[in-house]
């Protein structure tokens, strides 16, 4: 195992004016499950091919351990990569393809037979050695693939959307593969995604990129109650928070979040943050997730909510099994809440709304930066 460091990279493709990467600087700790994140063209799986040795870098320095890995290939960076499209030989029994790189190492027989069998009996394989790729499943066949990357015993392993061609059930139980797999080995892994639930309940560590810039590298918790922007705010979460535009105002010694048509109290916390930093009158972008909404009687009923509640038609209602949400329009703009799955409300039906201010975050609408 080993710490990998990213020192200051930049990447800027031969022809382009737009730069891949730009100034990206984070250590990964050894043994930590890193999850790189964004949308399509953010950057994340450039960097994984850099650090890879499949692309080279513009400027900055990548270490593996205490080596600078710039200039050295692929095969001597001791790094096991896992892809998208499995990237199994068709015409190779799956021992063959799980011992390829062993072999091409030119290890004992011995060695190469012990080693693809314990990794076969981590991945419950076993009894699939015999068989073609085409012979398998696409669960089965991403086993293999990572029990090719295990028998190498690598410093790091290297997942690019490992998952993005399975479908929603395995995908589900591949995470969980994946992450007991880790458990076991604790190797060092950087493993990107565009899917923010994989990252949430994968990942040690998520680092969130947008146009190649890093956005916000917290733990998953953090980075779901604490983002550092709108885009952050944006992408994490499903549904994806609930942002209302209004301006803070004081109105006899009060302090309100006022939108065209709503007059919502502050909390005092935050009230004094905000008139202590000067965000008194300027446009602010309040947040709030479906969760922190508030529907039921008895909760409206709280004297603290008797100015935060409106009233909303419900457009969509949306059934998870779980959790239920409707997707209601305030006059002003959508919001989504999530609701008992026993609750009966029914499309183009109305219902009162209240918003949990002491869990509403602000954002600067200019800088789109957490306020607090």
């Amino acid at each position: 195992m080993a710490k990998v460091l990213f020192q200051h990279i930049h990447k800027q493709y031969a022809g382009e004016k737009r730069v891949a990467v730009k100034d990206f600087h984070l250590e990964i700790e050894d043994g930590e499950f890193l999850v790189l994140v964004g949308p399509s063209g953010c950057g994340k799986s450039t960097l994984l091919r850099m650090l890879a040795g499949l692309e080279d870098i513009t400027e900055g320095n990548i270490y593996i351990g205490d080596r600078i890995v710039n200039y050295i290939s692929s095969k001597e960076r001791n790094i096991a990569m896992v892809f998208q499209n499995y990237a199994l030989y068709p015409h190779m029994t799956v021992y063959e393809n799980i011992a390829f790189s062993l072999r091409l190492s030119k290890l004992p027989k011995a060695e190469i037979h012990e080693r693809v069998n314990r990794a076969a009996k981590v991945l419950d394989i076993e009894s699939q050695l015999h068989k073609l790729p085409k012979q398998m499943s696409g669960g089965q066949r991403q086993r293999v693939a990572l029990g090719r990357a295990i028998v190498r015993e690598p410093e790091v392993f290297l997942m690019d959307e490992p998952l993005s061609n399975l479908d929603a059930k395995l995908r589900i139980q591949m995470r969980e593969e994946i992450g007991k797999l880790y458990r076991r080995l604790r190797t060092t892994t950087v493993y990107v995604t565009h899917d923010q639930v994989e990252a949430m309940t994968m990942g040690t560590r998520i680092v969130a990129m947008k146009d190649g810039v890093i956005q916000q590298v917290a733990k998953p918790e953090e980075i779901y109650k604490r983002p550092a922007n709108l885009f952050v705010a944006g992408f994490i979460g499903s549904p994806q928070m609930n942002f209302i535009e209004g301006t803070v105002r004081i109105r006899d010694g009060l302090c309100f979040f006022e939108t065209r048509k709503h007059r919502l109290s502050v909390p005092e916390d935050k009230s004094e943050f905000l008139r202590d930093n000067g965000f008194i009158g300027k446009p602010i972008v309040l947040g709030i997730r479906a969760e922190n909404l508030l529907y039921r009687n008895e909760d409206l009923a709280k004297p603290e909510l008797q100015l935060n509640v409106f009233e909303a038609i419900i457009e969509i209602k949306e059934l998870l099994g779980s959790d239920t949400y409707l997707y209601t329009n305030n006059k002003e703009q959508r919001i989504v809440v999530r609701v008992d799955p026993n609750s009966r409300f029914e499309e183009g039906e109305k219902i009162d709304v209240g918003l949990d201010m002491n869990r509403a975050l602000f954002f600067d609408k200019h800088s789109e930066a957490l306020i607090c």
